[in-house]
């Protein structure tokens, strides 16, 4: 709901010094709750979005979401590590998945059916 400048100036004066610089994404602004309603995070009572965050990858799709309400911040670390799973796994055309705690640089998974049952073993020593 916040307006595109309150979003400006947030990334200016918090965001920028909590990440080290800005976001390469944009924040989009929703005025009205048009989109928290096609997203289901529109608050009809309060008149006003419920934090959300989508990654929606460039086929339009939903790759993940996370909804928290006010008392709970999100954590960016995490929202950047999933951009880049989700970018890894599409460099691969899905061949490689990112498994629990992946980061970059970190060992990737095949998935098959020589997989099921020992994925443990990707988290061995």
């Amino acid at each position: 709901m916040d307006s595109k400048h309150v979003h400006q100036m947030w990334v200016q004066y918090e965001l920028s010094k909590m990440v080290g610089g800005d976001i390469p994404w944009p924040m989009v602004s929703d005025p009205g709750g048009r989109v928290g309603r096609l997203y289901n995070v529109f608050d009809e009572d309060e008149g006003i979005d419920i934090r959300g965050r989508f990654i929606i990858d460039p086929d339009g799709v939903i790759q993940a979401m996370e909804v928290l309400t006010p008392p709970v911040g999100r954590r960016i670390d995490e929202t950047i590590r999933q951009f880049q799973g989700y970018q890894h796994v599409r460099s691969t055309g899905g061949v490689e998945v990112c498994p629990v705690d992946w980061t970059p640089g970190k060992g990737t998974l095949k998935p098959g059916p020589e997989l099921v049952g020992r994925v443990w073993e990707s988290f061995k020593g």
